[in-house]
């Protein structure tokens, strides 16, 4: 392991407190992230979202096609939002310049005569690469400044094991910066007094946990394993095909844990992403699909009562944290926190440098805390 990364380790959560009053937001960009959901573009409408404190438009094409653009027309910086959209072009309401939805280029300007030189091509708003995946709009955030790249990669899609499966989505607000919310979301130790249930654990269920981790692309894996035994939801999966469970939980930069649990032909699969809003709030974007025969009313009942638990503590710990208090990091149960700072500086640093990017981790590691 380098001296770089054994920095990062040690100083992970120092920085992120003392990065808050900088210019530096501590984002990663050229990364796909959720915008909203499918649902919220329709017809002619146009939809505003803000990821990574960059404003967008959004919308769809006649012929049904998502796009995004940045949320500010290049003349004046009005909010093409404010604008006219006809399914192809969206028009400024200040000037009435037009751009192609498409690609963000400048198809119109009202104002100009047969005598301007002005080469209304060679303007563009800034536009993004959009998809839509699960549900929900996905934007490529490109690094302010940078050249897009010529081919993007795809964006994320959760895993499904049969043809036939019910999906749901939800999402929640958390007030912090998203290195918080990333740790939060991984961090292995709070299920019993943040997540206390009926159905699912109390404080007298505590117990040592071994679980082994394995580095993958970006990321890391805690292997596949039999979940808790004293979870009823996992009895009763068991329960139902008499065959064994087994978990497997990914975390991949920039902001992804996904999660997968298999009995027999029974399957579930959920992506929980943190979602970059601005420097001190993030949000939450979960989606789950599964061919278990429960209906997704219940399961989002379920769902939202561990997403309001999440939120409540992340709201008193903001409280806290606007005092830049000096925190720490343990082992074994915040070695997932320690890796995700590494992997993200190590990212930074390989951007920077060209060279390939250094994982935290040497090989498959196993780890041990009570919860």
């Amino acid at each position: 392991m380098s001296e770089a990364v054994r920095a990062a380790l040690e100083n992970s959560v120092e920085g992120l407190a003392e990065s808050a009053p900088k210019a530096d937001a501590g984002f990663l960009w050229d990364f796909w992230y959720p915008a909203l959901g499918s649902e919220e573009i329709y017809g002619k409408n146009l939809a505003k979202a803000m990821l990574l404190e960059i404003p967008l438009v959004l919308g769809r094409t006649s012929e049904g096609k998502a796009f995004a653009m940045r949320d500010a027309c290049p003349h004046r910086g009005i909010p093409l939002s404010y604008g006219h959209f006809d399914g192809k072009n969206l028009q400024c309401s200040y000037h009435g310049w037009e751009f192609d939805a498409c690609s963000g280029r400048c198809v119109e300007i009202p104002s100009l005569t047969s005598h301007d030189k002005l080469k209304v091509e060679r303007i563009s708003a800034a536009h993004y690469p959009c998809e839509e995946r699960d549900g929900y709009v996905w934007v490529y955030m490109s690094a302010p400044g940078a050249r897009l790249p010529e081919k993007t990669p795809a964006p994320p899609e959760l895993e499904k094991f049969s043809a036939k499966f019910r999906i749901t989505r939800l999402e929640c607000e958390l007030p912090s910066h998203i290195d918080h919310g990333i740790i939060g979301l991984m961090d292995p130790a709070h299920g019993p007094f943040v997540h206390q249930s009926w159905f699912w654990r109390s404080k007298t269920s505590i117990h040592e946990k071994t679980k082994q981790f394995e580095p993958i692309p970006n990321g890391f894996r805690m292997s596949p394993h039999q979940p808790s035994a004293n979870s009823a939801p996992y009895k009763l999966l068991a329960k139902m095909t008499g065959e064994t469970v087994t978990t497997t939980i990914d975390f991949v930069l920039p902001n992804i844990r996904t999660e997968i649990d298999r009995s027999g032909k029974l399957w579930f699969s959920s992506r929980a992403t943190v979602t970059p809003v601005r420097r001190d709030l993030c949000r939450i974007d979960f989606v789950a699909a599964w061919n278990l025969p429960f209906p997704v009313s219940i399961f989002r009942v379920f769902a939202r009562i561990f997403l309001r638990q999440d939120q409540e503590t992340m709201i008193q710990q903001s409280e806290g944290l606007k005092h830049n208090p000096k925190l720490m990091l343990i082992d074994d149960a915040d070695r997932p926190a320690k890796w995700y700072f590494a992997l993200k500086q190590n990212l930074i640093e390989s951007r920077r440098s060209g060279l390939p990017m250094e994982h935290p981790m040497d090989g498959p590691v196993t780890l041990h805390w009570r919860s």
